[in-house]
């Protein structure tokens, strides 16, 4: 296998082939209702790997929220620019990002933490856990697995991936300050025949 891409290189070359793979997927829109459901109106929110802006900026959006989208492909920021025109993106990576003082009302984090080394994905976690202001929520899903510097080929693309096990997610959040209120796993068949069959850790949690 040749040379492995980065996580930007690779969403820049998929682009709107990962909403028509991954934009319906039923687990993320069940977390998606169940946060607005529990969000004022004009609650503030950051979507984190926020993609093309589908589903997750466009659902919050029309929740009445102001939703900050973070992504670190360009090609990815002007495809949700365009698609939720509501909402503001910006181009730039979870490990790095400094958001404004007083955190947010909710972070959102679907998958966007898989292609980066195992370290980085547990201070990517407590990163975003930090930044979820009193009384709000944080919702993410994964896919789980004790998994360190795997070479794969996904979607056409040779990549590096890691991952934390189910509990390890669920104790770096509880030991971030944020109350797990629910979890579970569910099996997921993309829409891409290039994409493989996974199974999902979804997990919904909030700060006191």
């Amino acid at each position: 296998m040749g040379q492995r891409k980065s996580a930007a290189e690779v969403f820049d070359e998929l682009g709107e082939r990962y909403e028509e793979a991954f934009g319906r997927l039923p687990g993320q829109l069940d977390a998606l209702d169940w946060l607005t459901e529990r969000l004022p109106g004009g609650a503030r929110v950051l979507d984190v790997g926020s993609g093309t802006g589908r589903p997750t900026a466009e659902a919050l959006v029309r929740a009445g929220c102001a939703v900050t989208g973070i992504d670190v492909s360009a090609a990815m920021v002007e495809l949700a620019r365009a698609r939720v025109p509501q909402a503001r993106f910006e181009q730039a990576d979870v490990r790095t990002y400094t958001p404004e003082p007083g955190g947010f009302d909710a972070v959102c984090s679907f998958f966007p933490l898989l292609v980066m080394d195992q370290p980085e994905v547990a201070a990517a976690l407590e990163r975003m856990a930090s930044w979820v202001a009193p009384g709000g929520y944080f919702v993410m899903a994964t896919v789980p697995g004790d998994i360190r510097g795997l070479d794969i080929e996904w979607m056409g693309h040779e990549v590096t991936v890691s991952s934390l096990s189910t509990e390890d997610h669920l104790a770096r959040l509880t030991e971030s300050g944020l109350e797990v209120l629910h979890h579970h796993i569910a099996p997921f068949r993309p829409a891409d025949a290039l994409a493989g069959s996974e199974e999902h850790l979804f997990c919904y949690a909030r700060r006191p």
